[in-house]
């Protein structure tokens, strides 16, 4: 007989002998801070906090990087009357790098936004406690060390040119790839609990853009396939509480809600933008 922690109810991300009691997300395109009440008696509750994906990028030849996944702080902490839910970072059209994600936080748990991708081609870092800038990543919550590009950890680091993003719990963007011309399939975002976005192919041959890293919980986009510099966009990667989105055209697809990365763009398409963050409260 076996198991898996996946439909073994002995394991479970939420605390022993706690109860979810409040979610807050965000479904604007910038960090909000709402308020919070929390039952006269407690003085601590359990804190589930995800900051927003970083976007990916686009280029003018080739294809962009996809975006780091936002960061994964758990903990205790003293009650307060607000909470700071970041926004993912904003795909654009214009080539360089990506828009980092934005922090959330409660009390005194707190989560980085994921590293936009890279103004090459480099896929951006997934989050610690702290938003990284580029593809290497920060501190965990924990105290993880941070990782470099290609490295994995609790938060993996961006993925290079042609490389994968590396897994772990908040993870890296896929690099995309410079070759415009020939056929170029670009890799995919790293694989984890949250995930970052594919890289993009742009060429005159046939381009694939790369999927976005898939979840313990949710998918990630598809990259798109076709041949010339119209196709080639890489798929968004899978949040916390929601799949990414896939690529159209030589369009990034969107992260997926609670901190997915970005897909990278092509060609001057739009890069997609990181999931929004969540916080999880449990007392």
């Amino acid at each position: 007989m076996t198991t898996t922690i996946y439909n073994n109810s002995s394991f479970s991300d939420s605390p022993y002998g706690l109860k979810l009691q409040q979610t807050f997300s965000n479904a604007t395109s910038t960090s909000q801070t709402y308020s919070v009440t929390i039952p006269t008696g407690i003085n601590r509750v359990y804190a589930v906090v995800i900051g927003g994906g970083g976007a990916g990028s686009t280029q003018t030849t080739g294809g962009g990087g996809g975006g780091g996944a936002g960061g994964y702080s758990a903990g205790w902490t003293y009650i307060s009357n607000t909470v700071t839910v970041g926004a993912g970072g904003a795909g654009t059209s214009t080539a360089g790098a990506g828009n980092n994600g934005n922090p959330s936080i409660y009390g005194m748990v707190f989560a980085g936004g994921g590293s936009g991708a890279l103004s090459g081609t480099g896929g951006g870092a997934g989050a610690g406690a702290t938003t990284p800038t580029g593809n290497t990543s920060t501190v965990s919550y924990t105290g993880a060390p941070a990782a470099i590009a290609g490295v994995t950890g609790y938060a993996g680091g961006g993925g290079n040119s042609g490389t994968a993003g590396s897994a772990g719990v908040s993870q890296g963007g896929g690099g995309g790839l410079a070759g415009a011309t020939g056929t170029q399939t670009a890799n995919g975002g790293g694989r984890g609990l949250i995930c970052g976005g594919g890289g993009a192919a742009g060429t005159a041959g046939v381009g694939t853009g790369g999927a976005g890293g898939t979840g313990d919980l949710y998918a990630g986009g598809t990259g798109s396939t076709g041949t010339g510099t119209t196709f080639g966009g890489g798929g968004g990667g899978a949040g916390y509480t929601g799949a990414g989105a896939n690529s159209s055209a030589n369009n990034g697809g969107n992260g997926g809600s609670g901190g997915g990365g970005g897909g990278g763009a092509s060609t001057n398409g739009t890069a997609g933008n990181g999931g929004n963050g969540v916080v999880f409260l449990y007392y």
